[in-house]
């Protein structure tokens, strides 16, 4: 139980330092002046006051905020405090200063798979052969346990996963498999075979297939800088285009809602995590970073993405949008965000209960 706070603490303080650092430091580029820069909501704990910004830590730690000069619409402010005001700055300026919040979640998310990739290397499944299942296409073909496959067409094979995204695009047509076998090369023609089966999203598909299994034998291969960057935008992007299908999969019922958890689950994964490892805790504050930056993103009022969306309008119609219009939409994004927020809790609790 203490595992899981801690960690849950450590993942929290992390995601929000770095959601409200990006909106902290890009403020601080075009010219906007930040009273508060805090981690957590309610009152002040302690904290360090250096020119303008109060540095503060919060009683309520399930957030972080940071405040800027003339944030409020209908803000009166001082002659001399104009310059440094938020709303007197150029609306494409302002949209990046909301943008930088979930941005920085995803620069996050890279440094951490960065981080991973340069100290453990990247597993690579390798392309040998464990099980041929009787009667496939492969069995058909000749292709035997321990067989390491060389190259589909030509197309070099550098990991399984290579292998099966070649099959998977075939649509039936028959492949040249080069393989080593005993140090031999063969060339092999296999015609894969169609299947129904269920994705990630227990929907079901259709798949090419040569019928298959890997033999688990696997390696690391060290990354050089470059490397290593390039693997972790690839990550990112991955889980990044996931999480989207997810939400809209969820939204189309598709996903049942009671996957949905809150702060309790990500405190039990986090403490599981942690039991594991540093590396697993690092992999899961960057899995959750990027679904926090995707959810920002999403224009819904309330979120970064609907402050987004009235600046989008406004650069459109020139003006800002009514403030009335604003308002009533802060609203229902606040009542939508809070019965979400209960939904979650809710999912969180059944969910425990049901375990023990």
């Amino acid at each position: 139980m203490m595992t899981s706070i801690i960690a849950f603490i450590i993942v929290l303080g992390v995601l929000i330092f770095f959601h409200e650092l990006g909106h902290f430091l890009v403020a601080k580029l075009f010219g906007v002046g930040v009273e508060i820069f805090s981690l957590g909501f309610g009152p002040r704990i302690f904290g360090k006051k250096v020119d303008r910004t109060d540095y503060r830590l919060s009683a309520i730690p399930l957030g972080g905020y940071v405040k800027m000069v003339g944030e409020e619409p209908d803000e009166v402010l001082p002659e001399e405090d104009i310059p440094f005001s938020f709303n007197h700055k150029h609306v494409l300026k302002r949209a990046l200063i909301v943008a930088a919040g979930p941005f920085f979640n995803l620069v996050l998310a890279i440094l951490i798979f960065f981080t991973i990739f340069q100290i453990y290397g990247l597993p690579i499944i390798k392309p040998v052969v464990g099980k041929v299942e009787d009667g496939g296409p492969a069995f058909k073909a000749g292709i035997k346990k321990g067989d390491f496959i060389v190259s589909l067409d030509d197309l070099p094979v550098n990991t399984w996963d290579d292998m099966a995204k070649l099959i998977s695009k075939s649509n039936g047509k028959s492949l040249k498999f080069t393989l080593k076998r005993e140090g031999e090369l063969k060339s092999i023609s296999v015609t894969p075979e169609v299947i129904s089966t269920k994705n990630l999203f227990n929907e079901t598909v259709n798949r090419y297939v040569v019928k298959i299994t890997s033999s688990g034998d696997s390696i690391t291969k060290d990354l050089n800088i470059i490397e290593a960057f390039i693997e972790s935008i690839k990550q990112a992007y991955n889980i990044s285009e996931l999480t989207l299908i997810s939400i809209v999969k969820l939204v189309q019922g598709i996903i049942p809602s009671k996957t949905i958890g809150g702060p309790i689950f990500i405190a039990q994964m986090a403490g599981e995590q942690a039991k594991v490892g540093i590396a697993n805790l690092a992999f899961f504050i960057a899995l959750i970073s990027i679904n926090l930056a995707i959810l920002n993103f999403l224009p819904i009022p309330v979120l970064d993405g609907g402050h987004i969306f009235f600046f989008l309008i406004e650069a459109v119609i020139r003006k800002p949008v009514n403030l009335k219009v604003r308002e009533i939409a802060q609203q229902v994004g606040m009542v939508l965000l809070f019965l979400l927020m209960v939904y979650a809790f809710y999912n969180d609790i059944t969910r425990t209960f049901s375990t023990q």
